[in-house]
């Protein structure tokens, strides 16, 4: 039985490793984010090398933004994501199409889309947006022979980066999906090394989760007890 400061050390050991492996895992999907935009892609929809390289930064940022944080808290990235860039495309497509790069244009954009994420119920995307719309209207005027492209060369951008912070998350869920899935092991009550007094005829499920030794005992009344590897018994769950 290992004592209370020996489980901490674990604890952070373990906490330690999860960083790690998570800034490193990130990393790699953002090198294959960027050498998709700037090598993959380019030879298809390239513009020029600054371009290219411009997308790169675009698809890793995107890639960040989905991929650095839990996966509950990525769908919401990945959706904002999509509808900052997607909101950014109409205006700004529609803004270079007929006019080219003004101060006052990009202000206007700026503050019309604001009002329209506002009018959507999504003000936590205001900043993304403006964000966005900055960024293309600024690369809009320092190439201002390929400015309309920019909307549509950022949204592909976009939507391979959130591809690949996805494709990683998705990954990490089946990798830990295949660790888990004997989670439940059914053992005999008196064969785990457990005291059997007063649950001889109980069915015993060893909760096998990484290190974890804790068991859960379900009772003859369908109740369920969680029992720590110590053989201390828990409280009861109310009945299945």
């Amino acid at each position: 039985m290992l004592n209370p400061q020996e489980l901490e050390t674990r604890k952070n050991r373990a906490s330690i490793r999860e960083a790690v492996l998570h800034g490193v895992t990130l990393a790699v999907w953002c090198v294959i984010s960027y050498w998709l935009v700037t090598q993959l892609l380019a030879r298809a929809l390239s513009v020029s090398r600054d371009d290219d390289l411009l997308g790169g930064m675009w698809a890793v940022v995107a890639t960040v933004f989905v991929y650095g944080c839990g996966y509950d808290q990525s769908v919401g990235a990945a959706l904002s994501r999509i509808a900052a860039t997607s909101l950014n495309f109409v205006l700004c497509f529609v803004y270079l199409l007929l006019f080219p790069f003004q101060l006052w244009g990009m202000a206007a954009l700026i503050g019309v889309g604001a009002v329209v994420m506002s009018l959507l119920g999504r003000p936590d995307d205001i900043i993304t947006t403006g964000i966005t719309t900055t960024v293309v209207m600024v690369v809009a005027a320092i190439s201002p022979e390929h400015a309309w492209k920019q909307p549509v060369l950022r949204m592909v951008d976009t939507i391979v980066g959130i591809a690949v912070g996805v494709a990683g998350h998705l990954r990490r869920l089946f990798r830990r999906g295949d660790e888990h899935h004997d989670a439940l092991v059914p053992q005999r009550s008196g064969d785990d090394g457990h005291p059997s007094d007063g649950r001889t005829d109980e069915s015993v499920f060893t909760v096998c989760e990484r290190r974890r030794g804790d068991l859960v005992h379900i009772d003859e009344d369908g109740g369920l007890a969680l029992c720590a590897s110590d053989g201390g018994r828990g409280s009861p769950s109310a009945g299945s």
